[in-house]
This record gives structure tokens, C-alpha cells and sequence, in this order.
């Protein structure tokens, strides 16, 4: 089958996006890619009048929402809006998200919580606003914007952007078993390094103290000092994204690009490896169990 044959089969284009962080980056992409399949999409973002280029070329099947997802009552007013104008929202996309770059010692408080702020209650006060309509419709797909980070982790200096997208994959886990009795489907989408302004203009730099320049130092010059940039393109994971909203079986995670997909897979055998290592230690900890057990052999440190 052709590639666009098959992407033509696997898109309704009545569908209905509303997408987060439309302006830039992954949403935009992802907002346009939409349209030329002919969907619908409800565009939000801080400053909507950077899409009016968009809804010279797309008309009414554009809708640009002012949004800032840190504010409740801004997220269901959009979800409102959207509503009023589209009728239904098919495709819930929570993509609006940003990392500043520092090492945990010296990181204002202020800062990470401001991060956090977008990065996870962001994506909580969109999801729980959406819940009424998504139920009431009886159906719907939530795409949960984390990042490789949010599933492998420990990337040194953005310590708030990784612990937000650990927190979007527990908080989407629960919404998975909450709401799939309504028909609503969430999937987790995990990319690694792409060509968007993520590590550009979306990201601050801040003093990296010498006594972490070999570990927040050294992931700052590869994210941001790369000449050839990152391996991934916005375009085909927009592709492979609208493509997945036309599934019935999709998968609960979704791993994009290369370094996020061999990744996922080493640290998933790596987990099973000590989980079955520590099996009968951890089984222990029961009252029916045996007790005590020997503790695998040591190792050298």
C-alpha cells in the first residue's frame, strides 16, 4: 500500500484537535498536519494571532483560542469556545510545555515551580476541564504531550521539566483507567531530540557553576551547541500522530524517534532484569511470604 494511501485510510477528516501550544514547535506542526488531512482544529495558545497565517490558508476550520494553561478558568473557557464552534472534540492534544536549563542546587524555586506550573498543571487543568465534554460525547483520544525524559530520565539540568513529564505519565494513567468506560482513549507520547525551538528560544540557560560543568554543562552544549541539531522531524512525528488518531488500538505509550524508541527498550530490560533479580526479596515483604530470604550475591562497588 502507498504511504499516502495509507494515511489517507487511517484519517477522518471531519475529526475535530484541540491542541495546546499551537504558536511554535510540535503544536504547530502538528495543528498544520491536521488541517492538510482535513480535520478541524481549536489552536490555543498565549499569543493566537501568531497563527493568522494559518487561518488565511485554512479558513474556518481554524479556530485560534487565547490560552494560557496555567490559569483553570482560561482552559475551560477555551474548551467552551472550541466547543461552541466545533460542536465535539475529538482529539485532546496537551502539548504546550517549555524546559529552562540549571542544576538542582542552584535552580530559584521559584523557577521550578513556574516550570511545573506548565509542565504538569498545565496539562491537569486542560485534561480535567475537557473530562465533562469527552464524557458526555462518550468518546475521544487525550495525546499527553512527555518526552523521552518523562520515561528513561535523568537528563542533568532540567530536573522540573523531567519530574513534570514522570508526573503526566502517573496522572495519565489514572485518567486511562477513570475514563475508559466512556469510550476515551490516552495516549502518552514520548519524542526525543526534534528540530523545533524547544532547546532555542523556549529555553533559559542559567549559571552553570564549574563544579557541574562535566554533567549540566556538557547536556547543555548537547542540546543547544549541536550544529547539526536533533535527529528527529516535527513533520513526520506530526504525521505519525494523526495517522494514530485514526486507530482503534493505539498504544498506551509512544515513543518517537530513534534515541527515545532504543532507549524506552533498554531501560524496560533493564527494569524487568532487577525486577526479576529482587523478586523474591520484594515478595517477602508479605506476611504469607517466607522470611527472611537471601539477598542476591553482592557486587563490587
Amino acid at each position: 500500500m502507498d504511504i499516502n494511501e495509507s494515511i489517507d485510510k487511517d484519517t477522518d477528516t471531519r475529526r475535530t484537535w484541540f491542541i495546546t501550544g499551537s504558536s511554535r514547535g510540535f503544536g504547530r506542526t502538528l495543528a498544520r498536519a491536521a488541517l492538510e488531512a482535513g480535520g478541524q482544529v481549536a489552536a490555543t495558545a498565549r499569543n493566537p494571532e501568531q497563527l493568522d497565517d494559518l487561518v488565511r490558508e485554512f479558513g474556518e476550520r481554524i479556530r485560534p483560542i487565547a490560552l494560557d494553561v496555567t490559569d483553570p478558568a482560561a482552559a475551560q473557557a477555551a474548551l467552551a469556545e472550541a466547543r461552541r464552534h466545533f460542536g465535539r472534540i475529538d482529539v485532546l492534544v496537551n502539548n504546550a510545555g517549555y524546559a529552562n536549563v540549571s542544576p538542582i542546587e542552584t535552580t530559584e524555586d521559584a523557577d521550578f515551580r513556574a516550570q511545573f506550573e506548565t509542565n504538569f498543571w498545565g496539562v491537569y487543568n486542560v485534561t480535567k476541564a475537557a473530562l465533562p465534554l469527552l464524557r458526555e460525547q462518550k468518546g475521544g483520544l487525550v495525546m499527553q504531550f512527555s518526552s523521552m525524559g518523562g520515561r528513561v530520565g535523568g537528563s542533568p539540568g532540567i530536573a522540573s521539566y523531567q519530574a513534570a513529564k514522570f508526573a503526566i505519565d502517573g496522572f495519565s494513567r489514572v485518567l486511562r483507567a477513570e475514563t475508559a468506560p466512556f469510550g476515551v482513549k490516552v495516549l502518552v507520547v514520548e519524542p526525543s531530540g526534534f528540530r523545533t525551538d524547544w532547546a532555542g528560544s523556549s529555553m533559559v540557560v542559567r549559571d552553570i557553576p564549574e563544579a557541574y560543568a562535566e554533567t549540566v554543562g556538557a547536556v547543555n552544549a548537547r542540546l543547544r551547541q549541536n550544529s547539526e541539531g536533533p535527529a528527529g522531524d516535527p513533520v513526520r512525528a506530526a504525521g505519525i500522530l494523526v495517522r494514530m488518531a485514526g486507530r482503534n488500538d493505539i498504544p498506551e505509550h509512544l515513543p518517537l524517534g530513534v534515541n527515545a524508541a532504543e532507549g524506552s527498550v533498554q531501560l524496560d530490560r533493564r527494569l524487568l532484569e532487577q525486577d526479576l533479580k529482587w523478586r523474591e526479596v520484594s515478595r517477602s515483604a508479605d506476611f504469607a511470604e517466607p522470611y527472611p530470604v537471601a539477598f542476591p550475591p553482592d557486587t563490587a562497588s
